[in-house]
């Protein structure tokens, strides 16, 4: 590189432009540590950072983020570029990937480059060798428009040239940065992740389904029969944007699969993202660092060239990268989907250890020049020429049109179907697969769901006022439900706002209090608890005259919640009191030891009666109650579990009579919701943790471990199909099954927090 004029190539500020931490994907780890490290190696350079936001809200930033983009909107792009020359920026170092930016093929950054005066640097984190026209042409108009192109290997150097006409003198050649880490034996991390004694093997990066994991699992089952005593860690979050689509479909895919290997023993997953320090720890336990990944025009890996820096001995497939990173002995490479060689290497690499050490140190050695402190002065070095070379050919902002056409854990809550089944009045009852279906009306078992599930939300999401909205809602279609001349609920309400009944059946007056209960334990509003409050001291006094026995385990179940924030209402206890002895003598009088049920058949919404008796007998201090509640739990857990182990719930057509078949289809939503409350409920009192994998085994139910292996939940629009038949699942969204999903979402989430409060 020529000498530059210390006067000429004088840098005040650089600006870098991408994702940035806290996002989580692998563009924003790479530009935030670039970012500190530009900063470090020039410390009297201004360099700080424009960032992309793929959610409306943006993220929480560092001060060294000065403006943020919706990569969506256009006009953003227009404005940033103003602002980069407003504030007279030396030069400007772009990220790019196809799919950070907006636009066909991202062809939205292009307006932002057209219009800057100052030098451009970009690094090229993906180069496609049989591009389609749009992404040729948008990679080909980056060459031109930029100073300079970074690749991270010769393969993508190579292609630039070949493919996209780019000149040799454009392209530079920096490879990936990685933190500066000791060469350290393995065992001296693994007592923090409790692997002391174990020989570990580690994948670390955003889950994605190209990751190639399940082939590695599969290895594992032959890895452990000639050592026992390895773990497998699986470190790192869902790719967000796979997570807003699918949700965590491919990680409960991944323990599944792991499962029925017989490894789930041998394998820990940890769902973070992690920061810089702790992985660094990651990788210091890791014996052997494995990348089974499935596409091979991979051009960059961040994760393997982390894992070479800390000197790992790694496997990986072969993408072009490895290829290139693991040559000369630095590494082993297996087919593409072959357990069995994965399994093979790893075997010989654990047993050779001799061997495995002298490929951990080339590699370790191979890595020093890409430490983060040398890949930020070649930033640097190169930065500075291409300010050079402007201020001696200064060029004139280039301005053209757009490129036109030429984008287990829990899954967090999200109410769009709710919000979309909701209209003035309430929520309506069903849909015609997502569309709401008004000619059914609405239903006040629907509205009391509905109400605890919005109120239960409120820990959980941001849009609080949103949610109280809707809980005022609900109340209201409550209270105008209540027919104060009989003491009853109405149920079912026309679209025409018209009432069908005078009185509604004993269960969804039942639905109600549990309803208005949970709103009295839950609300954070003193007005809203009040309303609710109201409604239910004036539905309860009929409760004395019911005959149905999950009416009474609906309304034991409310009023609990009510008597957690009224603990001291002895009129409210006295009828707990009088409903839960009720359904006890009912169970004493039915149960047999091999039928411990209270009638002689098995219907709806069976986990109620023992969630009811558990909440009875803990808070009336009856073991006999409690003891009888987890018996008949016990009992529907059960007959309720498949032999490959996933919950079968009780059919709705025919039903189990005693001594007679089970029902197998149709599959309703609400038992594997009832089920779950239940098993949380009985874990509270035992403290016995096989009831939480209880519970879970219910509600990976909703996300596919069932008969069908067919999700019932659609992570798109928040919504769950209406049931499991023999022919598939139903696929209507109505509200009682969308509310069952969620109900038995928060209910999990729940555990421990605010809703395992203890009554006076």
């Amino acid at each position: 590189m020529s000498e530059i004029s210390p006067c000429r190539a004088a840098l005040r500020t650089i600006a870098v432009i991408g994702n940035h931490l806290p996002r989580q994907c692998g563009i924003a780890t790479f530009t935030t540590d670039l970012l500190l490290a530009l900063s470090s190696e020039a410390p009297d350079v201004d360099c700080w950072a424009m960032a992309m936001n793929d959610v409306p809200e943006g993220y929480r930033y560092p001060h060294q983020v000065r403006f943020e983009l919706n990569y969506k909107n256009l006009a953003d792009y227009r404005l940033a570029a103003d602002f980069l020359n407003m504030n007279q920026v030396d030069a400007v170092c772009l990220q790019h990937e196809f799919g950070i930016f907006g636009g066909r093929h991202g062809s939205y950054i292009l307006e932002l480059l057209h219009n800057l005066r100052m030098p451009v640097v970009t690094t090229l984190h993906t180069v496609i060798r049989e591009p389609d026209a749009g992404q040729k042409a948008i990679l080909e108009e980056l060459g031109r428009i930029s100073d300079r192109l970074v690749v991270m290997s010769h393969k993508a150097e190579e292609m630039l040239k070949e493919v996209y006409g780019v000149s040799k003198e454009k392209i530079v050649l920096i490879h990936h940065g990685i933190p500066d880490v000791a060469f350290v034996d393995p065992n001296y991390y693994k007592d923090l992740f409790g692997v002391e004694g174990q020989k570990v093997i580690l994948t670390f990066g955003l889950l994605s389904e190209d990751k190639g994991i399940e082939y590695m699992i599969d290895a594992l089952a032959e890895i452990v029969k000639t050592h026992p005593e390895t773990a497998y860690i699986i470190l790192g979050a869902t790719h967000p944007h796979l997570k807003r689509d699918q949700g965590e479909s491919y990680r409960l895919y991944l323990q599944r699969r792991a499962r029925e290997r017989g490894v789930e023993n041998h394998i820990i997953f940890h769902n973070r993202f992690v920061g810089i320090k702790e992985l660094c720890e990651f990788l210091g336990a890791a014996d052997i660092y494995v990348t089974p990944y499935l596409n091979a025009e991979q051009i960059v890996s961040g994760t393997l060239a982390y894992a070479l820096g800390a000197g790992k001995a790694a496997i990986s497939t072969p993408y072009w990268y490895a290829q290139e990173m693991l040559a000369d002995k630095r590494g082993r490479i297996v087919p593409f989907r072959d357990a069995n060689a994965l399994a093979a290497q790893v075997i010989h690499l654990l047993a050779n250890e001799v061997e495995r050490h002298a490929m951990r140190k080339r590699a370790y050695t191979f890595c020093r020049d890409m430490v983060w402190r040398e890949v930020a002065r070649r930033y640097l070095e190169v930065i500075i020429q291409t300010k050079a070379e402007r201020e001696l050919r200064p060029r004139a902002p280039f301005r053209a049109k757009i490129l036109k056409a030429i984008l287990p854990e829990l899954p967090p809550p999200k109410l769009d179907h709710l919000d979309l089944l909701t209209d003035d009045t309430g929520i309506l009852q069903h849909s015609k697969f997502m569309v709401p279906d008004r000619s059914y009306g609405y239903c006040t078992d629907d509205n009391a769901r509905a109400l605890i599930a919005v109120l239960m939300a409120q820990n959980l999401l941001a849009e609080t006022n949103i949610l109280i909205g809707q809980a005022c809602r609900y109340i209201g279609f409550l209270n105008h439900a209540f027919n104060q001349a009989n003491g009853r609920f109405r149920n079912f309400m026309g679209y025409d706002r018209r009432w069908l009944e005078k009185e509604g059946s004993e269960d969804s007056h039942g639905r109600a209090i549990w309803g208005l209960g949970m709103a009295v334990a839950l609300s954070k509003s003193e007005s809203l608890a009040g309303a609710a409050s109201s409604i239910f001291k004036q539905a309860l006094p009929v409760m004395t005259a019911f005959k149905f026995p999950r009416a009474w385990a609906f309304a034991l179940v409310g009023i609990h919640a009510y008597l957690r924030r009224f603990g001291g209402d002895t009129e409210v206890r006295r009828l707990r009191a009088t409903l839960a002895k009720q359904l006890f003598e009912l169970y004493q009088a039915n149960a047999t030891d091999d039928w411990p049920w209270i009638e002689d058949r098995v219907t709806y919404a069976n986990g109620k009666i023992p969630h009811a008796l558990l909440m009875s007998g803990r808070w009336l201090y009856q073991d006999e109650m409690t003891e009888a509640g987890l018996r008949c739990l016990e009992w529907l857990v059960r007959i309720q579990t498949d032999p490959k182990g996933h919950f079968v719930p009780i059919g709705n057509h025919g039903w189990l009579e005693r001594n007679g078949e089970r029902a197998r289809f149709d599959q309703q939503p609400i038992e594997a919701q009832d089920m779950i409350e239940a098993c949380v409920e009985a874990y509270k009192i035992t403290g016995d943790k096989e009831w939480l994998d209880k519970a879970r085994r219910c509600f990976d139910w909703f996300l596919g471990r069932n008969d069908l292996n067919i999700p019932l939940y659609d992570y798109r629009t928040g919504g769950c199909r209406d049931g499991l038949t023999a022919d598939g699942a139903n696929l209507n969204q109505g509200a009682e099954s969308t509310l069952a999903w969620l109900l038995s979402l928060l209910c999990l989430h729940s555990v421990g927090g605010p809703l395992d409060v203890t009554t006076k």
